[in-house]
């Protein structure tokens, strides 16, 4: 796009996206961007895109006056337009220097802070952006290439380049892409607990027939309460209205046992993190749905052992979502050694209809994601020990850019998960690695996090989470056990 601002006309393709995408990778435009795209389309226009990296359709780059027409042969367009007219146009360069937007400029900080918080490129955009409003083009142009040297060589750049080649390299193997996926139409999601109830919700929220599946009556009816406090809070964030909100919790079905389901398209199980809780679920599906791909959203049990339990084992995959289910971008897809590439083929299909990333994992404890978390949290277990506070460590991990503490994040998944699977291992654990208890005292008391109202902190109705104050005492003994002298 910077090449395309230093001509004097520009076409696109009806399908395009244009923008500067730069900050992404932790670097500003460095070869004009922030100094033209202002003079062009206005400060506050820019101030909107620039400093998050965001793109506008066709459409409205075009009203915007980012581009000048739109065809559907752009190269056919540039040889037919009128060329003495468009070099008779100024340069960008040359135009006037847009308006300050004090306001404008104001709220892409704040949006900065909050989006991506502790990165330095999106701060750096604002200010040379506002740049064009009292400085000649020459020398914001010098500013701009100064600072995007700097910023490239920096760790935080580094860093951000590697996410989004990884990302870009999460594709899916060519026998799972030339697959033809189940459709997703219609899906099943079997539980409506906390991450049950955030599936079902980003299903309806795709345009999929949503049915829920509980084990009586009463747990549906607390299904439909937790998906209806999701759209409650979309509603207040002004992300839908109410009566669009109603209509969409009219149109999910609620229900109890498997009876009248729909065979064929996609089931989740997303039932307790218990094996014999998941044969239950899979064994029931496996008789109502028999066409189906069947998906387990666990955490660390073994799908290859479920397969097992299946007629056609190659029809169960692993989707493995990160809470809160609606709002986190990953999505594991679990390959065990029976999957095959159609049910593959239908967790990356839906991946790309939620706007998930898809990275496809093997059978492993914890997968990938969970695996690495392990060790944060043992890392976070020795400095509680050793004398920090949790709500430090949160507090440093949430300056640092983390959209939220390891403790705060522990709370809202839900303590008893993760406690589940050390009583799982406990046999296997090695006697001479320290292992906190303090979480597992915790569950043993019921503190299972938000949902059960306590965790590392309290959750009353309506109000702000705070501190538990009981973990202090928990935390004290567990050092003194270990014979450690807090700092």
């Amino acid at each position: 796009l910077e090449l395309a601002l230093a001509c004097r006309w520009r076409i696109a393709d009806q399908t395009a996206q244009l923008g500067l995408p730069e900050v992404v990778l932790g670097v500003v435009p460095g070869s004009g961007g922030t100094q033209r795209l202002p003079r062009l389309v206005g400060m506050e226009t820019a101030l909107s895109m620039i400093p998050q990296g965001r793109s506008l359709k066709a459409a409205a780059a075009c009203e915007a006056g980012l581009v000048d027409a739109l065809d559907d042969d752009p190269l056919k367009a540039a040889c037919e337009a009128d060329l003495a007219a468009a070099l008779a146009r100024p340069p960008i360069s040359a135009m006037p220097r847009p308006l300050a937007a004090p306001e404008a400029a104001a709220a892409a900080r704040k949006t900065a802070a909050k989006k991506m918080r502790g990165q330095r490129a999106p701060a750096e955009a604002i200010t040379l952006v506002e740049l064009t409003a009292d400085t000649d083009f020459e020398t914001g142009l010098a500013k701009e290439r100064a600072c995007f040297l700097e910023l490239r060589s920096t760790a935080e750049c580094a860093a951000l380049r590697y996410v989004f080649f990884a990302e870009r390299a999460a594709r899916p193997p060519a026998s799972v892409k030339a697959a033809d996926p189940q459709s997703l139409d219609k899906t099943v999601v079997v539980g409506g607990g906390t991450m049950g109830a955030g599936i079902a919700y980003a299903l309806m929220q795709s345009g999929s027939a949503v049915t829920l599946v509980e084990r009586d009556d009463e747990a549906a009816a607390s299904a439909r309460a937790r998906v209806s406090g999701l759209l409650d809070a979309a509603v207040s964030r002004g992300l839908t209205s109410a009566d669009k909100a109603a209509a969409q919790l009219t149109s999910m079905r609620f229900q109890a046992g498997y009876d009248d389901l729909q065979d064929g398209g996609l089931a989740i199980e997303a039932a307790f993190e218990d094996m014999a809780v998941k044969k239950d679920v899979l064994a029931a599906l496996d008789s109502a749905m028999p066409d189906a791909v069947l998906a387990t959203n666990t955490s660390y049990l073994d799908i290859d052992k479920m397969a097992g339990w299946l007629a056609d084992p190659s029809r169960l995959v692993g989707l493995h979502f990160f809470s809160p289910a609606h709002i986190m971008k990953l999505l594991e897809i679990v390959r065990g050694k029976a999957s095959s590439d159609m049910a593959l083929a239908t967790g990356f299909a839906l991946a790309k209809r939620l706007g998930k990333l898809p990275v496809m994992v093997g059978v492993c404890d914890g997968f990938v994601g969970n695996r690495m978390l392990q060790r944060v949290r043992e890392a976070a277990e020795h400095l509680l020990l050793d004398g920090a506070e949790f709500t430090q460590i949160d507090r440093v991990m949430t300056n640092f850019g983390y959209a939220m503490g390891l403790y705060m994040t522990q709370d809202l998944s839900g303590l008893d998960i993760a406690w589940a699977n050390r009583k799982r291992q406990a046999d296997n654990r090695d006697p001479n690695r320290r292992y906190s208890r303090v979480q597992d005292e915790m569950c043993a008391a019921g503190r299972l996090g938000r949902k059960s109202g306590a965790g590392w902190y309290v959750y009353e109705d309506g109000a702000k989470p705070v501190p538990n104050p009981d973990v202090a005492a928990l935390v004290e003994a567990e050092a003194e056990r270990h014979g450690i002298s807090r700092l």
